[in-house]
């Protein structure tokens, strides 16, 4: 009995003691990210960003308040966003020398998800509602988000105001301007339509498609790069290429070409994206820029537009620190610092009609086209897109092909590639 006694009387005191101890202390790989919320991990030393050349200055301001408000020290390398990033993750990812986020082309994240570089990344819909609808989808893939938008871009028109004083409002106008100035060593408009990036505007806006949709998804089974509309357009390409431009700026060296005849002021107009602005303005042309024209079936063409965005690698041992420095390096404020400093367009919805946007007429060029832009697919079947429309827009530019031969021919070589390199991935 006495035994039970002492046993009972221990019992009490135990959760006597228990219940009046002070709450236990966050455990020491418990941080938080200064705005409230727990972090499971523990705060590194330092974060390792990715980003493409030439772009690092745009980054400077984001970093430095980063590092004041959490103490952590932030890095950034230059790369080629386009090739070497991609390349390099490969690489130095598996073996621990990676960075933390990379900056990629958001067509390119359907492969990189299926070669396992990036993560998936987890924020609150409040941080999405920040960007467009079509840059958040740009950023999704099956079904996921793997980005927050950095900056959007997409062709434009852009007009030496010393060769035409207004822009066109139609093709059927640019066209008749073009002939006007047939024979001398100028013209009205150049583009570069043999390449798909730019030739598909056209081929769209005639009602031609890459991919179907199932369920805003799209699907590689449904090519429309052949339909009646692609051919039409195609056609209206071939049109351009026979009595207007010069027979130099079909293939590799068509871009150099077009660029020097327009810096040379021997171009009125040309279409082209936003990455010429600087080069006009440093050479002092005086040039305006509006939306592209409407074709003549009374369509405006549907570009192509580029998402670039902040991604979150599969290989770093910082996901969750590293998640808040995406929020923070994409957000409000410092996105519109960062198109201070680069000119890149950041589709940040309340910047739209902020008056660095708004006053700035290539931006709201872009801003406008981009609503009649589609992103470009980013599923990993996109890839074998590339080359055979290059190769069947070429051989429409130069007249070695009737349109809808060139046309079935590349269909045919997407569909059997895909078959090939993406059946049962």
């Amino acid at each position: 009995m006495r035994k039970w006694f002492v046993l009972l009387v221990s019992l009490f005191f135990l959760v006597v003691f228990v219940a009046c101890a002070p709450e236990r202390e966050e455990s020491d790989a418990t941080n938080s990210d200064g705005n409230g919320n727990g972090m499971e991990e523990e705060k590194p030393d330092k974060l390792v960003i990715w980003e493409d050349k030439d772009k690092g200055i745009g980054l400077d301001a984001a970093i430095e308040s980063f590092e004041e408000e959490y103490g952590i020290k932030v890095e950034y390398r230059e790369l080629d966003m386009a090739t070497e990033i991609r390349e390099q993750m490969r690489l130095d990812g598996p073996s621990g020398q990676g960075p933390d986020i990379i900056t990629l082309p958001h067509d390119q994240i359907g492969q990189v998800v299926t070669e396992g570089l990036i993560a998936p990344l987890e924020v609150e819909s409040s941080v999405k509602d920040i960007y467009t609808e079509s840059s958040i989808m740009a950023q999704t893939y099956d079904g996921q988000l793997y980005g927050l938008p950095k900056a959007t871009e997409t062709p434009v028109f852009i007009y030496n105001k010393a060769l035409m004083e207004e822009p066109v409002e139609t093709f059927d106008e640019l066209y008749a301007f073009s002939e006007e100035m047939a024979g001398s060593d100028e013209y009205g408009f150049l583009a570069l339509w043999d390449n798909f990036y730019f030739g598909n505007s056209v081929l769209q806006g005639y009602g031609g498609y890459v991919f179907g949709e199932d369920g805003a998804v799209p699907d590689p089974e449904d090519l429309g790069v052949n339909n009646e509309g692609a051919v039409e357009g195609a056609a209206y390409i071939q049109q351009w290429y026979e009595d207007i431009f010069p027979s130099g700026i079909v293939g590799e060296s068509g871009g150099s070409a077009k660029d020097g005849l327009f810096q040379e002021g021997k171009v009125a107009s040309v279409m082209d994206g936003p990455w010429a602005f600087q080069t006009l303005k440093d050479i002092g042309m005086d040039y305006g820029v509006t939306p592209l024209p409407k074709l003549p079936n009374g369509e405006y063409p549907v570009t192509f537009m580029g998402v670039k965005g902040w991604h979150l690698s599969s290989f770093s041992t910082n996901k969750e620190w590293a998640t808040v420095l995406i929020e923070w390096i994409a957000n409000e404020e410092n996105a519109k610092i960062r198109f201070d400093e680069t000119n890149e367009i950041p589709p940040v919805k309340t910047l739209i009609d902020d008056p660095i946007i708004a006053e700035n007429e290539g931006a709201q060029a872009v801003a406008i086209q981009s609503q009649r832009a589609i992103p470009m697919p980013n599923i990993p079947e996109m890839s074998e897109v590339w080359e055979p429309m290059a190769q069947a827009l070429q051989l429409i530019a130069t007249g070695k092909s009737d349109p809808k031969a060139a046309l079935d021919e590349a269909k045919s070589s997407i569909a059997e590639q895909i078959e090939l390199n993406h059946t049962g991935n």
